[in-house]
């Protein structure tokens, strides 16, 4: 055999194991749950053909339009989380004394399990919680907030936490971006007397655009399919304000054992999240140096 075919036959030796678990627990499951969604099934009984009825359904629910208007509004953490990662990147990139006890403080959230965050967040937003007291401490209120039990209110407070929690592993990325960045490009700038500012907007971000395109695009996902601190912390509630797409497709599949209807809210969900990719590789996939 030729050495070329060789070396061709042992990467995709070494590729099986890997591609067996993809087709496992990714492809055999988006493939199921797409025909899935064409039948009614209830686990009790046989699955019955019913065609495109699940998707013409979706259109006149009222809790499905609900769903996906939080899941729209959950987006907005995406580019204030990838900001403040970005700045707080470019903060501990700096040689400080004790920067790295800084870094490690920034990344326990990270790998703090949702429920202990989410029940400690629950227990900060109570009305005699520390949110509430720092806050009247300050005089920013007069009285305690009501953080997750105002239906104008909670879903702006779970994403608070979702940010709080995301910032340090975003900060990771970028701070690995940041540190693949030669010094010559910053000095080399200097001393062509471009400022701080300039050097950060024309040189930083444009190099740290593969690990924007990165961040966006997990950050992303992560936001349209929101659940644990949902689940943890709302439920869903107070009146549906914090319901989300994952929240319905779980109550659909697990609570009213429809299983069809809950295939077709995560085929819509899957259809919204390739969308969003395709935008952020719009957006971000180019980059390199820019004029200063």
């Amino acid at each position: 055999m030729p050495v070329k075919r060789r070396a061709t036959l042992v990467a995709y030796l070494f590729l099986l194991p890997a591609l067996g678990l993809l087709a496992v627990f990714t492809f055999y499951p988006v493939i199921y749950g797409t025909v899935l969604s064409l039948f009614e099934y209830d686990i009790i009984n046989p699955p019955r053909y019913v065609g495109l009825q699940q998707f013409r359904r979706l259109l006149g629910d009222r809790y499905f339009w609900i769903a996906i208007a939080n899941s729209a509004k959950y987006i907005l953490v995406v580019p204030v989380i990838q900001l403040g990662s970005i700045l707080l990147a470019v903060l501990v990139n700096r040689r400080l004394r004790g920067i790295g006890a800084f870094r490690a403080a920034y990344y326990i959230p990270v790998i703090t399990s949702w429920p202990v965050v989410g029940i400690m967040w629950t227990w900060m937003y109570d009305q005699q919680g520390v949110v509430n007291w720092i806050l009247r401490s300050l005089d920013l209120i007069s009285r305690p907030v009501s953080w997750l039990s105002h239906p104008t209110i909670a879903l702006y407070a779970v994403m608070f936490v979702t940010m709080w929690k995301g910032l340090g592993w975003y900060m990771v990325i970028y701070l690995a971006g940041l540190q693949s960045i030669p010094a010559e490009y910053e000095e080399a700038a200097m001393l062509d007397g471009a400022s701080r500012s300039r050097i950060f907007w024309r040189i930083t971000v444009p190099l740290l655009r593969p690990y924007v395109l990165l961040a966006s695009l997990i950050s992303t996902m992560a936001a349209v399919k929101v659940f644990e601190e949902i689940y943890v912390m709302t439920r869903g509630g107070p009146f549906f304000s914090t319901y989300t797409m994952f929240m319905y497709i779980f109550d659909e599949a697990f609570q009213e054992l429809n299983m069809g209807y809950a295939a077709a809210l995560a085929v819509v969900l899957a259809a919204v999240i390739l969308v969003f990719s395709v935008v952020n590789f719009r957006v971000f996939r180019s980059g390199g140096l820019e004029w200063y």
